[in-house]
């Protein structure tokens, strides 16, 4: 039981930035337990590009390294080629990672780098004010789309189906924030991910449904009620590859 509940060693004793209720601080716990089930924390090192979790580094205690907006699977790529002998990853949020970073994501997904790719989806913009992001529902409304998200502004961007379909990728597996039962899988899922790049397999990645109190103008419950009721009916849960 103790071991359940207390602090990760790879897990530093800070105060969190986040807003109530967000989910990047179970994420950041549930990567600092798996870098320490698997014993990798002398070898891992996290890339936290421009995003609510830019200073990753400040709450994990094992290498990172920053990256411009968008960026960061073109710096891991650099990392793990110079040291195959590192767990990198990349922690990376829906406006990082499949909107001004589509272009490494695709090509280093295409290439099938030997990476773990950690993809947390609150459909906004968290850090720089609640816009559309590509995977903004229908709907949804945020500071770019007051009415809500209409067609004509895209449909939300499945990126882990996207991915899925080149030959590169070896594993993609959506899970969520919203419930304990459903933040056991995430971990089973990070655990896999990294195991597969320790093993060779090739580029994995694991997309999170993560709430955003603030931005989606909900209070912590309701944001999970809405990724459960709302969320996963555009985004299902599950091993996709």
């Amino acid at each position: 039981m103790e071991k359940i509940y207390s602090r990760p060693r790879s897990l530093r004793e800070n105060p969190t930035h986040y807003c109530p209720g967000c989910g990047h601080g179970i994420a950041h716990k549930l990567v600092a337990q798996v870098v320490d089930e698997l014993d990798i924390r002398e070898k891992v090192i996290a890339i936290a590009p421009v995003g609510c979790a830019v200073i990753a580094y400040d709450y994990w205690d094992f290498d990172c390294s920053e990256a411009a907006h968008g960026r960061a699977l073109a710096v891991a790529t650099a990392i793990k080629r110079l040291r195959p002998e590192n767990v990198v990853f990349t922690y990376q949020g829906d406006g990082d990672l499949a909107a001004i970073g589509t272009n490494e994501t695709i090509h280093a997904a295409n290439r099938g780098e030997n990476l773990t790719v950690i993809f947390i989806n609150n459909a906004v913009y968290g850090m720089t004010g609640g816009q559309m992001a590509p995977t903004t529902l229908l709907g949804q409304k945020t500071a770019t789309t007051p009415r809500g998200r209409v067609a004509q502004e895209g449909l939300p961007l499945k990126i882990s189906e996207l991915l899925a379909g080149l030959g590169g990728v070896k594993y993609v597996e959506r899970v969520s924030m919203h419930a304990p039962a459903e933040v056991l899988k995430a971990k089973r899922a990070l655990t896999q991910a990294f195991q597969n790049q320790i093993d060779g397999v090739g580029f994995s990645l694991v997309e999170i449904l993560s709430p955003c109190p603030t931005y989606w103008g909900k209070s912590p419950q309701k944001s999970a009620e809405w990724i459960r009721d709302v969320m996963i009916k555009e985004f299902p849960l599950g091993r996709i590859k």
